[in-house]
C-alpha cells in the first residue's frame, strides 16, 4: 500500500515537532510505502533535507508557494481560456460563495497553465473588481488588486501542482496541504485523512492578527482565505484526526462534521530518552532550563527571555538554553538576540538546531511559552527524560501537566497563562528553588508518558484508521 503524506513547511526540511511526528509515523509502518508531497516556500529550499529518509520513503515531491512562473515571460505557457463554468468557479472562490472546487481542480490540472497570465488577465481583474465594488470600495483599488494577486498566487501555484498517485492521502494539516488532499481525492478518488496537530486555521489567524506585514482590512481577507481552505479539507476528508477533545470541538466549530473526527493522541518512543548524558562538571553549579522550540513569534521567545531575566535576579545560578532553529524568522531571531543584549542577561545560550538527546538529560526542567500549540512532543520527550515542564495554557498542555480525566498520577509541571511574564518567572523560581518538587514532578511525567503516550498506542490507532481507509477503497 502506498501512502502519500502531504505536509506544509515541515518534513523532511525542519527538525522536531510535526516533522518528528511524521518521521515516527513512517518508521512505525515499515511494510507500507510512503511518498512525501512537501509544500515549501520556493525552489531555494529544494532538496535541503534535515532528516535521513527512512527506507520505506520511495520519493519526495515538492510544491512551492512562490515560483519563477510569476516573473517569467511565459513564452511556452498557455494563457488560460476560461469557459463559463471555469469563470464562475474562479469567481466563487474569490467571492467566497459556494466554491466550485471540482471545476478549479480540473482547470489547474491542465499542463502548462501560466499562473502569471491568469492573475494578470482580464477574468481575474473583473472578478476582483466585482468583489471590491461589493465589499471594499472604501480602500484604494490598486492596493486591493495587488493584495488579491498576492493572496491567490500561492493557492494557484498549489492547485497547479502535479500530484503523485497513491492509495491513501494523509495530509498533516488543512491549509494548502488540505487543498492538495482535496484535489487528489477529486482527481483519483482515493481516500483522504487529515491530521491536525495545531488547529491550522486558528494558528494562521493568530499569526495574521499579530503580523506587521499585513494591516487593516487585509487581515480579515487573509484569514477568510485560510478558512476557505480548511472547509475544503474537512469536506473532502474521509477521516479527520484530533489530538485531544478540545481540538475536536474547535474543528467542529470551524466546520468539520463531527462524525469524521477521531481522537488520536501523540506518541513517542519513550526508550529513546532514557540513559541520557547528564550535566558536565562545569554545568553542575547551574540550574538549567531547556526551551526546545523554533525561534518564531508563535513560540513567544521574547516573553520567555523577559521572564528568565526576572527569575535570574532571584536565582542567579539559572541558565537558559534556547534550543532550536533560528532561521525560520531571522528578523524575529535578531530581535530576541537584541533583547538579551539590551537587558544585559547572562547565561542565555542559543544553540541552534540540536539533537534533543544531547541536551535534554542536562536540563533540570524544560519550558514552553507558546501562544499556540497542539499536543507538544517536546513535553512528552521531557517526561520521557524524567524532566518536569513549565508550559503556557494552550492546546493540550493543561491535560499533559495535570492529567486527563481519570488520570490521578499528579502534576508533572506548572501551567501558566500566555504572555504572562510574572507567572512564568515565578514558575521558574519555584522549580529552581525546590529540588524535591522537580524530582516528584519529573517522576509523574515519566509515569504519564509511559501510561498514555507511547508510540505503540499511536501506531495501533493509525493502523486501524489506515485499514479502514484501505477497505473503503475496495
Amino acid at each position: 500500500m502506498k501512502i502519500c503524506i502531504v505536509a506544509e513547511g515541515c518534513y523532511p526540511y525542519v527538525v522536531g515537532g510535526v516533522s518528528g511526528w511524521i518521521n515516527s509515523m513512517i518508521n512505525a509502518f515499515p511494510n507500507y510505502e510512503f511518498v512525501i508531497l512537501a509544500i515549501i516556500s520556493d525552489r531555494e529550499g529544494s532538496g535541503k533535507f534535515s532528516y535521513e529518509l527512512p527506507p520505506n520513503v520511495s520519493a519526495v515531491y515538492e510544491a512551492y508557494l512562490d515560483d519563477h512562473d510569476w516573473n517569467s515571460d511565459h513564452k511556452s505557457a498557455k494563457r488560460p481560456k476560461l469557459g463559463t463554468r471555469e469563470y464562475n468557479a474562479l469567481r466563487s472562490v474569490v467571492m467566497g460563495k459556494n466554491t466550485e472546487w471540482g471545476v478549479l481542480f480540473d482547470l489547474f490540472s491542465r499542463s502548462e497553465i501560466s499562473i502569471d497570465s491568469l492573475l494578470m488577465g482580464e477574468d481575474f481583474f473583473k472578478i476582483v473588481r466585482e468583489c471590491y465594488d461589493r465589499d471594499y470600495s472604501q480602500i484604494v483599488f490598486s492596493d486591493f488588486l495587488w493584495t488579491m494577486r498576492s493572496i491567490y498566487l500561492p493557492l494557484f501555484l498549489i492547485l497547479n501542482t502535479k500530484i503523485p498517485k497513491a492509495d491513501i492521502y494523509h495530509c498533516v494539516a488543512t491549509g494548502y496541504a488540505g487543498v492538495l488532499g482535496g484535489m487528489a481525492k477529486h482527481l483519483f478518488g482515493c481516500p483522504l485523512m487529515i491530521s491536525e496537530h495545531g488547529i491550522y486555521t486558528r494558528e494562521r489567524e493568530e499569526e495574521i492578527l499579530k503580523a506587521s506585514w499585513v494591516g487593516g482590512i487585509y487581515k480579515s481577507i487573509w484569514i477568510d482565505q485560510f478558512r476557505k481552505m480548511s472547509r475544503l479539507a474537512y469536506e473532502s476528508a474521509d477521516i479527520v484526526t484530533a489530538l485531544y477533545g478540545h481540538a475536536k470541538e474547535l474543528q467542529v466549530d470551524i466546520g468539520c462534521p463531527e462524525y469524521k473526527i477521531e481522537i488520536t493522541p501523540n506518541g513517542i518512543t519513550v526508550e529513546n530518552f532514557e540513559d541520557l548524558p547528564g550535566k558536565s562538571e562545569e554545568e553542575s553549579s547551574f540550574i538549567q532550563i531547556g526551551a526546545i522550540l523554533r525561534v518564531t513569534p508563535i513560540k513567544d521567545v521574547k516573553t520567555l527571555i523577559q521572564a528568565f531575566y526576572y527569575a535570574k535576579e532571584k536565582v542567579p545560578e539559572l541558565r537558559l538554553f534556547i534550543m532550536g532553529p533560528v532561521d525560520e524568522d531571522e528578523e524575529y531571531a535578531h530581535e530576541c538576540y537584541d533583547l538579551v543584549r539590551s537587558l544585559g542577561i547572562r547565561d542565555v545560550v542559543f544553540t541552534g538546531r540540536i539533537n534533543t538527546r544531547d541536551y535534554l538529560g542536562r536540563m533540570d526542567f524544560t519550558i514552553l511559552t507558546s501562544i499556540s500549540e497542539g499536543q507538544p512532543l517536546t513535553i512528552l520527550e521531557s517526561y520521557a527524560a524524567g524532566k518536569p515542564v513549565i508550559a503556557t495554557d494552550v492546546g493540550n498542555c493543561e491535560a499533559l501537566i495535570h492529567g486527563e480525566e481519570g488520570d490521578d498520577i499528579g502534576d508533572a509541571g506548572i501551567l501558566t497563562h500566555i504572555m504572562n511574564t510574572q507567572e512564568i518567572s515565578d514558575a521558574m523560581v519555584r522549580l529552581a528553588e525546590n529540588e524535591a518538587l522537580r524530582k516528584q514532578m519529573g517522576e509523574n511525567g515519566y509515569e504519564r508518558v509511559r501510561k498514555y503516550y507511547k508510540v505503540e498506542y499511536m501506531r495501533d490507532k493509525y493502523a486501524e484508521l489506515y485499514k479502514r481507509l484501505r477497505d473503503t477503497k475496495r
